[in-house]
């Protein structure tokens, strides 16, 4: 895989994401944990699923499933 600071980047934030979601309460956990946590996680796995195009379109692509992930976070 590419070495890539926006992917290194996305995990850190999925840990963190992780620490917070841990801080919820437990009726939670099958609601609004389990959407940040998924979510969170898809962008990282979204860039490393770009680097593995064979195209710079597709890799585009991706990237911007991952910003779309990011959004989707940024707003809940």
């Amino acid at each position: 895989m590419r070495n890539f600071e926006i992917w290194k980047n996305g995990i850190e934030i999925v840990k963190y994401i992780y620490v917070l979601t841990a801080l919820l309460p437990s009726e939670e956990k099958f609601g609004l944990k389990s959407q940040i946590t998924r979510t969170a996680v898809s962008m990282p796995s979204n860039i490393a699923e770009g680097c593995s195009r064979n195209s710079d379109k597709e890799f585009k692509r991706f990237l911007e499933i991952a910003m779309g992930s990011l959004l989707k976070l940024k707003h809940n």
